[in-house]
């Protein structure tokens, strides 16, 4: 079995994690929670999202988080852009890298940006260009890989349609994303091995959603095909507006100690990260989803 010897983990809880938070975050808290994963070693916390609060509320406050918080010398603060609208605003903060999303599946595209997956990529052709004009990185993302809430089955060849078309236009990573966490270990290395035939392996990552208990099987799956950047939400924060029912990601805290016990390198303090699940956990009132984090606190 070949492993990669070190991973890089992709924080995605001050985004990905409190998007879906019925409660209001201040930004001052969510300001103190990106610094506190990037002092546990984490070195890309996504930090918000350029989308409009109409849509999703949390975002709200984005541009002040990015701007508030200290940037530190190695480490990437991603901020999501869902349009050339959001690109204005990235480019108005002085953003450096930026994300941007696609679905797999038509249904999941259309309620949740109101146009067709085709719609979609050619709206970002126009953020493409001007990150291109401000020497601003883009990653990429595709939902709904493994399945989706509104169509079922999603099909590989179309995850690969998208993956490939993102990875043309210029992404430097794309981001494989089970929104729902129905996918299981082989049909995440099979949908993998697909995309792996136009995007390299060592520019893709696992996004895996936890809602059926299935993350951490789907990540070490993946990671024997070589992939080697995982996607993951401090206390297993998350969920998506536009996919009832879906759970947080895969807890950072988790995917630490999976990857810790195997001898995998991340730079990432384990203690630390624990510290800062349990501030943000503490603030929403709940117990961390982190099996780790509640495992130690008996």
């Amino acid at each position: 079995m070949i492993l990669p010897k070190h991973v890089k983990i992709v924080e995605v809880g001050p985004r990905d994690g409190l998007q879906n938070e019925p409660m209001p975050v201040p930004i001052e808290v969510k300001m103190a929670l990106v610094e506190k994963l990037v002092d546990a070693g984490l070195s890309v916390v996504e930090v918000g999202s350029f989308v409009s609060p109409k849509w999703v509320p949390q975002m709200a406050g984005s541009a002040e988080v990015y701007t508030g918080i200290s940037k530190r010398e190695g480490v990437n603060y991603p901020m999501l852009v869902p349009n050339a609208k959001g690109m204005e605003g990235a480019i108005a903060a002085s953003v450096k890298e930026i994300a941007i999303f696609a679905a797999a599946s038509e249904a999941f595209a259309q309620k949740n940006i109101n146009c067709s997956i085709a719609e979609s990529l050619e709206r970002f052709q126009v953020v493409m260009e001007q990150a291109k004009a401000h020497d601003i990185k883009v990653r990429g993302y595709v939902s709904c890989v493994l399945g989706c809430p509104y169509e079922g089955e999603v099909s590989i060849v179309k995850v690969v349609e998208v993956a490939k078309t993102l990875y043309q236009m210029g992404c430097y990573e794309i981001s494989l994303g089970d929104t729902i966490g129905v996918g299981t270990p082989l049909k995440a290395q099979r949908m993998v091995e697909a995309v792996a035939q136009y995007v390299p392996i060592e520019k893709l990552a696992a996004h895996f959603h936890d809602t059926y208990g299935q993350g951490l099987a789907n990540i070490f799956a993946v990671m024997q095909l070589g992939v080697s950047v995982i996607d993951s939400s401090v206390s297993g924060l998350g969920g998506c507006p536009y996919a009832k029912g879906a759970s947080g990601n895969v807890a950072t805290e988790d995917v630490i100690y999976m990857l810790n016990g195997m001898g995998i390198e991340t730079g990432v303090s384990l203690d630390k990260v624990l510290e800062a699940g349990t501030f943000i956990s503490d603030f929403l009132d709940r117990k961390p989803a982190s099996k780790v984090a509640r495992a130690l606190a008996r």
